[in-house]
């Protein structure tokens, strides 16, 4: 990625900062009168992550900040949108609770500083973690959601009780809709209660087959299993002084959490009768475990190096691996691992004029995947087809939505060109 990408790549015009909803609702109906385009930005750490906008009056949300409300008993928080996501993560770690679909922090990625993201922007991009094998995605933890659509309207969306069967489920739609449907102001979360102990079953020297086989092996069992990672050596001896463990071969990782007994027990129980046959099984303690695990989740691995293009390709599990070995074919310098059993992988190469974009999609052939273009230099994300393309009656469908939302296309306009 180039140094350009930390800079905002929309600030053509003096940034609005709305001081409430109704002074945003006012701003976006005008715009929407004028056909004016808006730029939507949080804490902009992802505003590199997507196809560059045109010119457009950033709109900034930070005044859509702070937890709103808070009932560990009830399992809910409600906050602003432009919440740090450190703020949240405090407040829960204080009750001894956490976000289960575990936000990656891609500011690093993306060429900011760590711990500079917030909710709003989690949520908008579709961000989620190792743990997504076991608690779902971002978008199965919204509850509800206060919006402005693109033409002004103030809405009120989902409910603050995990279980509600009333109306059409709108909240769900704003996550990995980047901003393109309505500005977020504040959102409502499932909360869970964080694991107590932590526990990792690491294989050492398994090629990327051997290395999912054991992944599939221990989220099939019994144990509970909520973190399933492959990492090969290129990529673990990169980031070995990023919490990664040292090591000169492969690393293999299963992750189980819970009460200390059972993540002890079920921990034994996998590294000796379900992945013990694959390799020598470690089992590493909470100490290193939890670092490693954000190391993972955060796409450390692949940080480092000028001009490359990160790309997240989703694709069954297994197929992970042999999708990885002809991705490998494409550049002698390019760097993966396998996330999820198998069915996400991160790659990394050199960023090209349009970040191989054909190339990387081409290496999905025969399969279900489709790939997303992560981090790149702006000249590349112009040039590259950054979200997988849409078959017809998709593209159609979701031209619809956004006809509903955001009739006159000013919110983030071109930011997901190519996906619908």
């Amino acid at each position: 990625m180039s140094d350009g990408d930390s800079a905002p790549e929309t600030i053509h015009a003096r940034a609005a900062r709305p001081a409430d909803a109704d002074e945003l609702a006012a701003l976006v109906a005008d715009a929407h009168g004028g056909e004016r385009p808006l730029a939507l930005v949080g804490a902009g750490t992802k505003q590199a992550l997507g196809k560059p906008l045109p010119p457009a009056q950033p709109v900034e949300l930070s005044a859509f900040t702070g937890i709103d409300l808070y009932e560990p008993e009830e399992l809910v928080l409600a906050a602003g949108a432009a919440t740090p996501m450190p703020e949240i993560a405090a407040a829960l770690a204080d009750k001894g609770q956490e976000l289960a679909f575990e936000p990656p922090d891609l500011g690093p990625l993306l060429g900011h500083g760590p711990d500079a993201g917030t909710i709003g922007g989690a949520l908008a991009c579709g961000l989620a973690g190792p743990r997504r094998v076991a608690a779902g995605s971002a978008r199965d933890h919204l509850l509800g959601a206060h919006l402005v659509t693109g033409t002004g309207e103030r809405i009120r969306a989902g409910s603050r009780v995990v279980k509600n069967v009333t109306g059409y489920d709108l909240p769900k739609l704003m996550c990995g809709s980047f901003g393109t449907l309505a500005a977020m102001t504040q959102v409502t979360l499932k909360v869970l209660p964080a694991a107590e102990a932590t526990r990792t079953i690491l294989l050492r020297g398994l090629n990327a087959e051997t290395g999912v086989a054991a992944l599939t092996a221990g989220l099939q069992s019994a144990y509970a299993v909520s973190g399933a990672a492959h990492i090969p050596h290129a990529a673990a001896k990169r980031a070995s002084d990023r919490h990664l463990p040292e090591t000169d071969t492969s690393l293999t990782l299963l992750r189980v959490e819970g009460a200390p007994k059972s993540a002890v027990h079920r921990a034994e129980k996998l590294a000796r009768h379900v992945v013990g046959d694959y390799a020598k099984a470690e089992i590493l303690e909470d100490g290193p475990s939890r670092p490693l695990w954000h190391a993972v989740r955060d796409v450390a691995p692949l940080l480092g190096g000028e001009c490359r293009a990160v790309w997240r390709l989703a694709v069954p599990p297994s197929e992970g691996a042999r999708v990885a070995a002809k991705l490998c074919e494409l550049d002698a310098n390019a760097r993966w691992y396998l996330d999820q059993g198998g069915g996400r992988i991160w790659l990394d190469l050199p960023e090209g004029e349009d970040a191989r974009h054909r190339e990387v999609r081409a290496a999905l052939a025969g399969t279900s995947g489709h790939a997303t273009l992560i981090a790149a230099g702006e000249a590349a994300r112009r040039r590259a087809q950054v979200f997988q393309p849409q078959d017809a009656g998709l593209a159609a469908l979701t031209r619809k939505v956004k006809a509903a939302f955001d009739p006159a296309g000013i919110l983030n306009p071109g930011r997901m060109d190519g996906a619908g």
